[in-house]
């Protein structure tokens, strides 16, 4: 049905009142995603389980966190938009004080795929009803409010996980998530609203696509699972990773040609008919594996090879967030002024060379070699992820509003799951062919490596016998291979998503203009 058959709604709240009653849950469902990755030492140790149980913490909430951001869209008909988030609101506090109240780690897992569940329509959700609530002249801050949740959020995590952890208890992550909860179910009752076109669609809804749902869950949860355990199992050199790889990868074709073939499909992939929403969906999939991959590598390198502690980390990390808030508030100004293509490929742009300026950088460098680089990387953030959501979304009618928004973050979360998953590997692996690489020169052959070694070797002699000095030359040489090997390793991890970022510059011009005529959006 075209969306011109829709009369315009608007809801009785203000924007002003609708945007923090979603945001919150939101934010408490993005925060709980990454804070707690750096609390896995501790709940393994608490709940007396080893390291690789205690991954199934993460790896649970995110199979049943995916599984459910691309049905958001149909459970918001089958049930009504607003009994849907609050029931989601409701059960993620709940399950949040499961997690905090639970005495072993199997009863953790539990919890977490629960609150997984039951967090994974909370971006769509808010998505939509931001994008539907606005006025199209003030989409642009609809978009930012949304933006400062789903990307500032994952770069304050880790910092506030670590925080936590360290003063109070691993248990006080998902604690504070009760009153902040409570808050937004009476919020999003009072302020929220369905639209009137959700009733008409509820009563046109079909039966429940079953087989759909089932394909649909085992595409996703076996690809989260991989993805997640993939390097710590040593990818497709295990049986069953490639097992699931392999049933993943069928699962998946047979989802998308069951879905197109379905009378009502449980997802109505009929949306990437939109070429804009397409070309979004795949540039928002890329941003999701820099984002992400750029949040992870940045933390492993200042502890692993500067020492830092992860609350050190963490805050020289942290600027990032205020680069991105800062170009939100910007770009919601500039967003009907200013062709968007412009904004998404300059954004690019500034997150590609940023991320090559990490590709240089040394062991000798100070926090703010890193502070300064991250305010400029999350300033393009906002430059890219406004503009992005609006040209994609530009066109999409309302009554596929849902979808659509469950789709584009389901993308942007599996290219988080990607990066994550490449870069984590390419360290690990390139860490041992660039050790390869190097120990190959450390020869007595190589006139440079013997004089260095002779010195070192005669420096040790001062304070231990021959036979003594020369074992601790070699200790100090393998040690510093080592860690010459990981630095590389890293840089070139930096490389690359250096280089995805500059292929997304040429994404934008593909990309159909928008343009606001008289209070409605135009696109040509």
């Amino acid at each position: 049905m075209p969306a011109q058959h829709h009369a315009p709604w608007r809801p009785r709240a203000s924007l002003w009142v609708i945007a923090p009653s979603v945001m919150l849950p939101t934010i408490m469902e993005v925060l709980d995603t990454t804070m707690a990755n750096v609390a896995l030492p501790q709940m393994a140790g608490n709940l007396s389980a080893s390291h690789e149980e205690a991954t199934w913490v993460l790896t649970s909430y995110l199979v049943a966190n995916a599984i459910v951001l691309p049905l958001t869209g149909w459970f918001s008909v089958r049930f009504g938009r607003r009994r849907f988030l609050l029931a989601c609101v409701a059960l993620f506090t709940l399950a949040s004080a499961w997690c905090a109240a639970v005495g072993s780690m199997p009863m953790l897992i539990l919890a977490r795929i629960v609150q997984g569940a039951a967090g994974g329509a909370l971006q769509p959700l808010s998505q939509a009803i931001l994008m539907e609530s606005a006025p199209p002249e003030k989409r642009g801050t609809a978009m930012a409010i949304f933006g400062m949740g789903v990307v500032v959020a994952p770069i304050v995590g880790p910092t506030l996980g670590g925080w936590l952890t360290d003063h109070y208890s691993w248990r006080w992550m998902f604690t504070i998530n009760i009153p902040v909860g409570v808050a937004a179910f009476l919020m999003c009752r009072t302020f929220i609203e369905d639209p009137p076109y959700l009733e008409a669609q509820r009563r046109k809804a079909g039966g429940v696509d079953v087989t759909g749902f089932a394909i649909m869950a085992l595409w996703l949860a076996t690809l989260q699972i991989v993805l997640d355990k993939g390097q710590q199992e040593n990818w497709f050199e295990t049986g069953w990773i490639l097992w699931f790889s392999v049933i993943s990868l069928l699962s998946m074709v047979a989802f998308i040609v069951w879905e197109l073939r379905a009378e009502h499909p449980i997802v109505d992939l009929r949306v990437f008919k939109d070429a804009n929403f397409a070309i979004g969906t795949g540039m928002m999939t890329l941003l999701g594996v820099v984002l992400y991959a750029t949040i992870t590598l940045q933390p492993l390198y200042l502890q692993t090879l500067m020492g830092y502690t992860a609350l050190d980390s963490g805050l020289a990390l942290s600027p990032r967030g205020i680069g991105a808030i800062v170009s939100m508030v910007l770009v919601s100004r500039l967003i009907n002024r200013v062709d968007a293509r412009k904004l998404i490929a300059g954004g690019f742009l500034i997150l590609g060379l940023t991320s090559l300026y990490f590709s240089t950088i040394n062991l000798q460098i100070s926090q703010g070699h890193i502070a300064w680089p991250n305010v400029i990387m999350g300033l393009s953030m906002g430059f890219i992820f406004v503009p992005l959501t609006m040209l994609s979304m530009a066109s999409m009618p309302q009554h596929r509003m849902g979808t659509a928004s469950g789709l584009f973050n389901l993308m942007r979360n599996i290219g988080g799951g990607v990066g994550i998953s490449v870069v984590t590997t390419m360290v690990a692996r390139g860490s041992q062919s660039h050790q390869t690489l190097l120990a190959g020169h450390m020869t007595p052959a190589n006139p440079r490596f013997n004089e260095f070694f002779q010195g070192l070797t005669a420096y040790f002699t001062q304070g231990f016998d021959p036979v003594a000095a020369k074992q601790k030359a070699l200790a100090v040489l393998e040690q510093l291979l080592l860690q010459q090997s990981a630095l590389l390793a890293y840089l070139d991890s930096f490389r690359l998503l250096g280089m995805v970022s500059l292929v997304c510059v040429a994404g934008a011009l593909f990309m159909r203009r928008r343009a606001a005529r008289g209070g409605s959006v135009a696109l040509h």
